[in-house]
């Protein structure tokens, strides 16, 4: 028999007692959807449900993706590509600005296109355009990557060369163009610009010359990867199953951006024109991997992209390390976020404040591991449970191999037990290469530390890490800026240098 016991409690009483409350996950069938329909990402952390990303009920299947180098962003990015291939046939297009998914594209039997090294894309292609509408693109282009907005004389002056390029190319500007057409180049504006400064009738002849000098660093002889006849179809690329376009050989950032911008301004063109497919899941998946030029500007096509791209199946995946990178109207609308490891407070504050998470699920943030994920889904109505949720681990078609590189051999005790000191720092092993080779590692010495490192259980002290380096051929400078890259001090890199080389 069971005594029941009445008692008379206050509400402040109440208030201090703990009760059961449901963990923040979603519940099981929002998580787990039909599987030849969605994409396997792993299983929840806190009841180990298998999570299958469907963007049915989202806002749009736009994603993305932050974490610190090593956390596995490219992993996931990879994963989440071959998954959707097989599961919708979906095309994806990476501009891959620092080389990184090259290996992995050619391996997989993708197409590999590199700018800067054979290749061209001549940016005054119509791809079906009114010249019109592209001359109104180049110049946004500008604007974003120069200050041209800022002298509009030399603005407006570029935009009627560029206009006047096409009409004596035998195009009507306010038309689409005839099939099979070719279109002039930026070598025939930078011309009709000089012809103009020549006949002495203009002016101001110092806006002229600028204006010429402005266009011409774009198609100097050697660096005319935007002022030549295209090598490439990009109509054709976008629908060519797994494609990597290399940016990594052209000569800066502002090349770099440019590229970038065409061919999202192409890829919005075709998106608009091919139009909705009944049936098909994802026509195609855009991936800008810390493009933040692109990726930070508003006047940017990414944004486009996101505030169309559902009604099209057209979804962007943005990866950054630095979430405020990416512009708040890209940030704030994409219909899912993937948070791996953060390492900065300041990011982590903006990411709370952007998506609105727990405590909990910040306290679990930082203490990720490689392939650890949180989740933040927007969905098209409101819920009764938490949209952001911790994954145990991204799983992927390969191995997740985590590369530990340990501090503790140059640390002292007392930085050692002390919490703001990063005691070693782990690495996904394709990121580790390629952060390798983009601080010009010779290719024959990568090959040998991981070789090295694999035999010790993919773990490693410091010094040992940086001789590994030196005996490989690395330079001094190249060894300072990776361990830069991870944000170590510069006192105690001036010390891991200084003991790696005896001091020499």
């Amino acid at each position: 028999m069971t005594l029941l016991k009445f008692q008379h409690i206050m509400s402040n009483e109440i208030a201090k007692r703990a009760f059961f409350s449901r963990p923040p996950e979603p519940p099981a069938n929002i998580l787990i959807n039909e599987p030849l329909k969605a994409i396997f990402i792993g299983t929840t952390k806190i009841f180990k449900v298998p999570f299958s990303w469907s963007f049915a009920n989202l806002t749009n299947p736009h994603m993305a993706v932050v974490g610190i180098t090593g956390a596995g962003k490219s992993y996931f990015v990879k994963t989440f590509l071959i998954r959707a291939s097989y599961i919708w046939g979906t095309n994806a297009v990476i501009i891959d600005w620092a080389s990184e998914y090259k290996a992995w594209v050619r391996q997989s039997g993708g197409t590999v296109i590199s700018l800067g090294k054979g290749d061209y894309l001549n940016i005054m292609d119509l791809s079906g355009m009114k010249p019109l509408d592209r001359v109104k693109q180049i110049i946004t282009s500008f604007d974003i990557l120069t200050d041209i907005s800022e002298y509009p004389e030399q603005r407006r002056l570029t935009e009627e060369a560029l206009e006047q390029a096409y009409v004596n190319a035998g195009f009507i500007i306010s038309e689409k163009p005839p099939p099979n057409k070719d279109a002039p180049t930026l070598k025939d504006a930078i011309s009709l610009l000089e012809e103009h400064l020549q006949d002495g009738t203009y002016e101001y002849p110092a806006e002229l010359e600028n204006a010429i000098y402005r266009l011409r660093q774009f198609a100097r002889e050697g660096e005319d990867y935007f002022a030549r006849k295209s090598t490439l179809d990009m109509v054709e690329l976008a629908n060519s199953g797994l494609v990597d376009i290399d940016l990594s050989n052209l000569p800066d950032e502002k090349f770099r951006a440019l590229a970038a911008l065409f061919i999202l301004q192409t890829l919005k063109e075709r998106m608009r024109f091919e139009g909705y497919a009944e049936g098909k899941g994802l026509k195609t998946l855009v991936v800008l991997d810390e493009a933040w030029k692109v990726a930070s500007d508003e006047k940017s096509d990414a944004v486009t992209i996101v505030r169309e791209g559902r009604k099209y199946q057209f979804g962007l995946i943005v990866a950054s390390q630095n979430p405020t990178d990416i512009n708040e109207a890209i940030f704030s609308n994409v219909g899912t976020t993937f948070i791996l490891r953060i390492r900065f407070e300041k990011f982590m504050n903006y990411l709370q404040g952007s998506l609105n998470f727990s405590e909990f699920i910040k306290s679990e943030i930082s203490r990720f591991g490689v392939g650890q994920a949180a989740v933040d889904m927007a969905f098209q109505t409101a819920l009764r449970f938490p949209e952001v949720f911790v994954l145990d681990r991204i799983k992927g078609e390969e191995p997740l191999y985590v590369y530990t590189v340990d501090m503790s051999d140059v640390l002292t005790q007392s930085e050692l037990s002390a919490a703001l000191i990063q005691r070693d720092y782990q690495f996904e092993g394709d990121e580790l290469k390629n952060k390798l080779i983009e601080y010009n590692v010779p290719g024959d010495a990568i090959t040998s530390i991981f070789s090295t490192v694999d035999s010790q259980g993919r773990s490693i002290k410091m010094l040992d890490f940086v001789r590994l380096l030196i005996s490989g051929g690395a330079q001094t400078n190249d060894i300072v800026g990776f361990l830069k890259s991870l944000s170590i001090e510069d006192m105690l890199i001036t010390r891991i240098i200084s003991a790696a080389t005896g001091g020499a």
